[in-house]
């Protein structure tokens, strides 16, 4: 009988290999490296990082390297990140900007509502008019939030759906603005501020309910900014009135680090 071939040892490795690959495959280990992360922040100035500084090239959308959309890009190592967030987007605009996401993107995060809500008229409303009349403004804002709010955020979550199936879709909310009574010996009265908190939950309140219809996971950032708000003892996450005036009530680098992109990385990794 003739002598077995001796297998070559170039030969005797790839042997190996493929007995390693099937091995690992039976003990359901091949592959166990996490897919690369492509992911989307999309939103209004909450997420573009608008108070936040450090805004590059973006423009008048405010993009800011401080962004917790940037800095959870930054520490997840092989992410691609897609940043459409822009200051001033309302629901319509979210729609623009999901147009321009990629299909295969596995992670998006948004913040949108507030603009259309009239965040901006409120503020403006309440620090330049009496209680009754920032009461009533919010109150207003409210409604609207409860009754017209629902159907347009629906139409965002199901768009983000339809363009990337596959991505986990996490909607954000917005703080407080407010300790009250706090330390604030200037300002609005306690009363506005409380009207004005009010607006936060009820806004909120709608995101998380509409979010959950959508199969979309809500990330609450209201106990995050407490003693970090305006009027607390801290008072570093939020801007009050600033110069320029479109950072008034915005989150600083450190509220966007630690009232948004904290919760975020605890909720989803």
């Amino acid at each position: 009988m003739a002598e077995a071939t001796r297998p070559t040892s170039r030969s005797f490795l790839r042997i190996c290999a493929a007995l390693g690959v099937a091995v690992l495959a039976s003990l359901g280990l091949a592959g166990t490296a996490s897919a690369a992360t492509s992911y989307v922040s999309l939103g209004d100035s909450y997420s573009s990082g608008v108070g936040a500084g450090s805004y590059g090239s973006s423009g008048s959308c405010k993009r800011s390297a401080n962004a917790y959309g940037q800095l959870y890009a930054n520490a997840h190592a092989g992410t691609s990140f897609t940043f459409l967030a822009c200051s001033g987007a309302k629901t319509g605009d979210v729609l623009n900007q999901i147009n321009s996401m990629p299909s295969n993107a596995n992670l998006v995060t948004l913040t949108v509502g507030g603009n259309d809500a009239g965040f901006t008229d409120v503020i403006t409303t309440c620090t330049l008019n009496s209680d009754a009349t920032c009461t009533a403004r919010v109150n207003t804002a409210k409604s609207y939030v409860q009754n017209t709010l629902p159907s347009l955020l629906d139409n965002v979550y199901r768009a983000v759906k339809t363009k990337a199936p596959n991505a986990k879709l996490v909607v954000l909310s917005y703080p407080r603005f407010y300790t009250v009574p706090g330390s604030c010996s200037v300002g609005l009265s306690d009363t506005k501020r409380s009207a004005i908190n009010s607006g936060a939950d009820t806004l909120a309140g709608v995101l998380a309910s509409r979010a959950a219809a959508a199969g979309a996971q809500f990330v609450d950032v209201r106990s995050a900014f407490v003693g970090h708000n305006i009027c607390s003892s801290a008072s570093d996450y939020l801007h009050s009135l600033t110069w320029p005036v479109d950072e008034s009530y915005h989150p600083t680098a450190a509220g966007q680090r630690g009232g948004y992109y904290g919760p975020l990385t605890s909720a989803i990794g």
